[in-house]
């Protein structure tokens, strides 16, 4: 009996050291994955230079806005193609900061705009963008936009932020409508806050995202 009793301890300290050693390994794959995680595609602020729509269609533009600083929107302006400084109630469109975004509308704002998912697509394909259904900012705790609340997949290996491959349709601050998709979060040295994104904005006022001799996006 006291062999068999022997033997039962040996193999229980046998199971625990089994565990442990999965444990530490699991740990260490962990790290080496963070270590070795790829490095995020980093894009410098766009030029804060206004380039109007004066009314025409905008065709697709790659934007980056600095909005690392924590407690600071930035906004920008379809019809300004920028960033601007100091806009009035209906002078922007989408704010951002960090990778928080909103449009301008809801209780409490100024302008008509908002959001709608459009799903997964290339950007060239949509070529037309809805009137209505567009979702408005919510006040909580903090003001969000719950179409783009979570516009971005989040790595726990690698603690890193990607855009989800979708197309969002806007409607801006006076009525218009633009399309964009999120392509990047992060600034040079992969400092996180550079949103970047392609958009399409048509300053005429339609829902047409394609040029008028355009049928379709190209084979």
């Amino acid at each position: 009996m006291e062999l068999v009793r022997a033997w039962r301890r040996h193999r229980g300290s046998i199971a625990v050291f089994g565990v442990g050693a999965f444990c530490v390994a699991l740990m260490a794959l962990f790290v080496v994955m963070g270590v070795r995680r790829t490095a995020p595609e980093t894009f410098v602020p766009t030029s804060l230079e206004s380039r109007p729509a004066a009314g025409k269609l905008v065709e697709p533009r790659l934007f980056t806005v600095d909005a690392s600083v924590a407690d600071r929107w930035r906004f920008f302006s379809f019809e300004d193609g920028t960033v601007v400084a100091n806009p009035g109630p209906v002078g922007w469109d989408l704010a951002f900061r960090r990778f928080q975004v909103i449009a301008n509308g809801g209780d409490g704002f100024a302008g008509e705009g908002g959001i709608v998912d459009l799903g997964a697509a290339p950007l060239d394909s949509i070529a037309v963008v809805p009137s209505t259904g567009y979702v408005l900012n919510t006040v909580r705790s903090d003001t969000v936009n719950a179409v783009v609340q979570e516009w971005y997949d989040y790595s726990y290996v690698s603690h890193l932020l990607s855009p989800k491959p979708r197309v969002y349709a806007v409607r801006t601050a006076d009525g218009r409508y633009a399309k964009l998709q999120f392509v990047g979060y992060y600034c040079p040295g992969a400092v996180p806050g550079c949103v970047t994104f392609r958009y399409v904005y048509q300053g005429s006022g339609g829902v047409e995202m394609l040029p008028a001799h355009t049928d379709g996006p190209s084979s």
